[in-house]
Order: C-alpha cells, then structure tokens, then sequence
C-alpha cells in the first residue's frame, strides 16, 4: 500500500496535479445520469459544485437526473451557465404498469431517464413530472407508458440504472424481450 500512495505522491510532483486531476483522455464524456442532493437518500452532489467539477474535467455538457423531481433544474442551469458547461435537463422517473393504480403490487415500478432535447421536450419534461406527483404518487412519484406515449415529443430516453426495464430484463436471461 506505501508503494501506491509514494507513486501517487511522485506523480503529483511531477506533473503539479492530485492524480484524479489528470487531463481527461475522454474530452467528450458527458454524465448523463447524474443525481444531486434533491435525489433523496440517492444523491450527495451538491449542484453548485457539479458544473465547477465537470470543468475540471475539462467536460463540456453535464446532465441532472434526479430521482422523480426537477427541483433542482433551475439552480443547475444557473450554475452550469456560470461555469460555461452545457446544461442538460433530465429526470430519472420512477414507471409503474398503471400510475393510477394504489396498491400493494403498484408499489412495483421500473427506473427510466428521460432527458429534455429541446425546449418542447422541457415543457413534456414537466408535464411528465406534474403528473407523476398529482396523479400517480403512491409512495413514490410514478408515471406509466402510456402517459409517455402521450408526451414524448422532445424527450430522449436512456434505460437508466440496474433498476430499468431493460436492465432487469438482461439480467434474468430475457435478451430478445429486451431489445
């Protein structure tokens, strides 16, 4: 272990950075399913120092994925603005088979990011939001298929985390039911 921390430690000298400030050799990564302190029990990311760590970086464009909400969509378009980082306006929703249904099995729901490509899809963004909190909250705020069906236009979808669809479907053998 003493050999590590002295190899890191001569590398700092060296080049006059911490080790994990070295330059980026993915100029273009962008996190696009990033949780801030709004993700309850999820999230610890502070948003302000979000956009100033991904200028660290050297990345260009950073995403903001909290689990149900936009709370914090509007401090992190401020921040990233003032750190010159391009904002990117998602949400990690929580999709359940019916978001009116209230019932024990209803408390079962799949992960699914959805990111706004342009104003449109902000304004769907929203709605989708709106309608899990008003409509579908069962525990959790919830939104069906059928209701993004409904206010897709805008929108990019990614299979979010281990807790997807996709994901889960993977995971238990089932290949072509996934794709």
């Amino acid at each position: 272990m003493r050999k590590v921390f002295s190899a890191l430690e001569k590398e700092s000298e060296q080049t006059g950075r911490r080790p994990e400030e070295k330059e980026s050799n993915m100029p273009d990564f962008v996190h696009l399913h990033v949780h801030s302190e709004y993700s309850l029990l999820d999230g610890a990311a502070r948003i302000s120092e979000l956009p100033k760590r991904a200028k660290e970086l050297g990345q260009k464009a950073l995403a903001i994925t909290d689990h149900g909400v936009m709370y914090g969509v509007v401090d992190f378009y401020t921040a990233c603005k003032k750190e010159g980082v391009k904002h990117i306006i998602g949400c990690e929703m929580y999709v359940a088979e019916d978001l009116r249904e209230k019932s024990q099995a209803a408390r079962e729901y799949a992960h699914l990011i959805l990111l706004a490509k342009n104003n449109e899809g902000y304004k769907n963004l929203m709605r989708l939001c709106s309608i899990a909190s008003v409509e579908g909250y069962y525990y959790k705020p919830r939104i069906d298929y059928q209701t993004i069906e409904k206010h897709k236009e805008g929108l990019i979808c990614l299979s979010a985390c281990i807790a997807g669809d996709i994901p889960q479907l993977l995971l238990s053998g089932q290949k072509q039911k996934a794709y």
